[in-house]
Parts: structure tokens; C-alpha cells; sequence
């Protein structure tokens, strides 16, 4: 039996949330602020859940594995039902897929929005990888079990952008759900794609799914400020767009640094932010790193804990990149895993890298 019956069955709560009252959206006025008492937070009613402590240990799930592209990983997900992680890599600069009259460069690739997607079992074994041109930056990514396959969550729809320096990134501009097949090239015109838009003037688009309450967290900007949005993920699929909850992002992902965000995830009445650069960058510097996980009330907006993680202290170059839920044992829906990827390189001459992942399952 697949995850999505068993967590239903068995987690209680999800049948729950669908009962709980409908918040609408604000498309506009949002102030960007983790403080609850000020402007910003469209109070939610998520029902409340245990939440990780972000103080506890961090436990290692894999360590230095390659994928199928030799870039950072961009984020991580997993098929809980089948045993599988996701991984999201920008395309290698001088590779020419199917239907592309010439190989194209890493920057090129970068401003496109070209993706690869790579499925491992477990324990890093590549099973299959996928090419998404024009999607995005994978920032985050998302996967619904079903009997017929994993489908994929992610950006698309890319737009250029001009970054501070004259390098253009490729932001995706809607959300898209298909079944993973490897070896296939899919672009957003592609038929195997549906896809899901938020209202006009919403941007920078990312999406991660709580797989044991079934729902959907997206974060994009509005008006120039980052909101995170909770909903319903069957409501969501149908067309519904009313939130479950309704937050702006904290105003300080790293204490003491230049916030870079890096990942989220979604866990009963909590969003989790990961934060933080590669050794050698903004303050970071081995072993302590400038890498922050930070806990966010879906109710209120309010900051609940921030902790800084030294997961994978040792690895060399160590860049935190995506979160996921992981449930190893669907039978046991609350047996949870709060996952976080970590790229690195190869060794001290060889820039290729690989990919980490950590976690913490102690609850509160």
C-alpha cells in the first residue's frame, strides 16, 4: 500500500486539516517581518504537532555521493513509499541534450533554467536521471507518491533575471507537477507537465510538500517580499487557492551574516528555513560553517527556534542546499526525519561535486 493511504489512515491529522477554517489570500500590503504582532501574517489554524528540536544532534543519512550533473545539488525530496531521493542539479555547462542544436555553457544554463533531476535509492545509488529545460533554479522541489509512479513538484516556466553582478539566473514563474521518467527531456510546453499559477504579480515561485498531512508549501514573492503559503494539497491540485496559512519570511536567516536562503520544508504547524553559504564565503569558516535552521509557526508567523547546525562539519567546501521530510517507515507516520543536503567537493583539486544529506528526528 502506498504512502499516501497510510499516512492518511494512520496520521490522524490530516483528515483533520481539511475541516479547518479557509483564510483567504492578501495579494498585496504584506510587511516582511517573523514578528506575529506586526503586518504580514494571515493568521492560520493549521492544527498543532510535535516540531523538531533543531538543538538536538544531527545524524548523517548519506555522505559525498555523485549525481548525475557535477554541480551543487539545488534541493532534495523524497518517495518515502518507494525508498527513493530526488536530487536537483543545474545542467553542466557543455552538454547538448535531445532537440538542442548546440551544447550550451554553465552560465547559459544557469540563465536558462535547465535542470536535472537524479533518482538514487537510499543509500546514493543512481537509479535514473531526468532534464527540465526553461524551469528553473531548484531551489526546492517537492514528490507525491502515488500507485503509478512519483510525481515531481517543482518550479517552471523560467524567467531571466539580471543578478548584482550581470550574471542572469532563471527564477521559475509557475508550479509544475509530472511523473519523474528518466531519461526523458521535458520543457514547460511539454504535455506531461500541469501546471499550477498563483495570482498576477507573484514570482520566484518554489514548492515542498508535507507528505504526512498532505499539503503543499509554496514560497514566492509578492511585492518584492518572500511569503510562505500553506494549503491543502488535494485542494490545490483542483484548482483551490485558499491558504491554510499565510506567513512572510523571518527577517534574519543567519544571525551575524548576509542571509542566503537555501531550502524549506513543511511538518505539521511548522515551516523550516535552511540558510547559509560554503566555507570560505560570508563569514563561514570551518568547522562551525554560518549554516542556520529556523522554526516558523504556521499560526502566528512567529519565530520558535533557530539553531546553528554543524551537520557535515568536516566535509570540504560544506554549502547547505534543500530540506525534505523524510518517513522511513510509512507505517509510522510520525517516526519523521527533518533532512537537510549539503554539497562538496571532490577533493582539494578536483571541483566536482557531491552530495550530503543529514538529518534530525528528535521531536518536541
Amino acid at each position: 500500500m502506498f504512502e499516501r493511504r497510510r499516512i492518511l489512515k494512520l496520521a490522524g491529522t490530516a483528515a483533520a486539516a481539511a475541516a479547518v477554517p479557509a483564510v483567504a489570500v492578501a495579494a498585496r500590503g504584506f510587511a516582511h517581518s517573523a514578528d506575529a504582532s506586526q503586518a504580514g501574517v494571515t493568521a492560520g489554524a493549521v492544527p498543532g504537532t510535535k516540531r523538531f528540536d533543531l538543538s538536538a544532534p544531527s545524524e548523517r543519512l548519506l555522505r559525498e555521493v555523485s549525481l548525475t550533473e557535477t554541480r551543487v545539488l539545488q534541493s532534495l525530496a523524497f518517495d518515502n513509499s518507494r525508498g527513493h531521493i530526488f536530487f536537483v542539479q543545474l545542467v553542466d555547462g557543455g552538454r547538448q541534450l535531445p532537440g538542442e542544436s548546440r551544447a550550451y555553457t554553465g552560465a547559459e544554463r544557469g540563465a536558462n533554467g535547465d535542470l536535472c533531476v537524479t533518482r538514487t535509492d537510499l543509500g546514493g545509488n543512481i537509479m535514473g536521471a531526468m532534464y527540465l529545460r526553461g524551469f528553473g533554479h531548484g531551489v526546492q522541489i517537492g514528490v507525491e507518491s502515488t500507485e503509478s509512479g512519483s510525481f515531481l513538484w517543482t518550479e517552471t516556466k523560467a524567467v531571466k533575471t539580471q543578478n548584482p553582478d550581470g550574471t542572469h539566473t532563471g527564477w521559475g514563474s509557475r508550479l509544475a507537477r509530472f511523473k519523474f521518467a528518466n531519461g526523458t527531456v521535458l520543457t514547460p510546453e511539454s504535455p506531461a507537465l500541469a501546471q499550477f499559477a498563483l495570482e498576477e504579480g507573484v514570482d520566484r515561485t518554489t514548492v515542498t510538500l508535507d507528505p504526512v498531512h498532505q499539503r503543499l508549501a509554496v514560497r514566492c514573492r509578492v511585492s518584492g517580499a518572500f511569503r510562505y503559503r500553506l494549503y491543502d494539497l488535494a485542494a490545490f491540485k483542483a484548482g483551490g487557492r485558499t491558504t491554510l496559512a499565510d506567513v512572510a519570511q523571518p527577517a534574519d536567516l543567519q544571525p551575524g551574516h548576509p542571509d542566503t536562503f537555501q531550502g524549506f520544508a513543511a511538518f505539521g504547524n511548522h515551516l523550516y528555513l535552511l540558510a547559509g553559504t560554503q566555507y570560505g564565503k560570508d563569514g563561514s569558516v570551518s568547522p562551525d560553517g554560518n549554516t542556520f535552521i529556523t522554526c516558523v509557526d504556521w499560526n502566528t508567523g512567529a519565530v520558535v527556534e533557530q539553531e546553528l547546525t554543524r551537520a557535515g562539519y568536516s566535509l570540504p567546501y560544506r554549502e547547505p542546499e534543500g530540506m525534505a521530510i523524510q518517513v522511513p517507515d510509512t507505517a509510522n507516520p510520525q517516526a519523521v526525519r527533518l533532512c537537510s543536503g549539503f554539497a562538496s567537493v571532490t577533493s582539494g583539486t578536483d571541483s566536482r561535486k557531491r552530495a550530503s544529506v543529514y538529518y534530525k528526528e528528535t521531536l518536541v
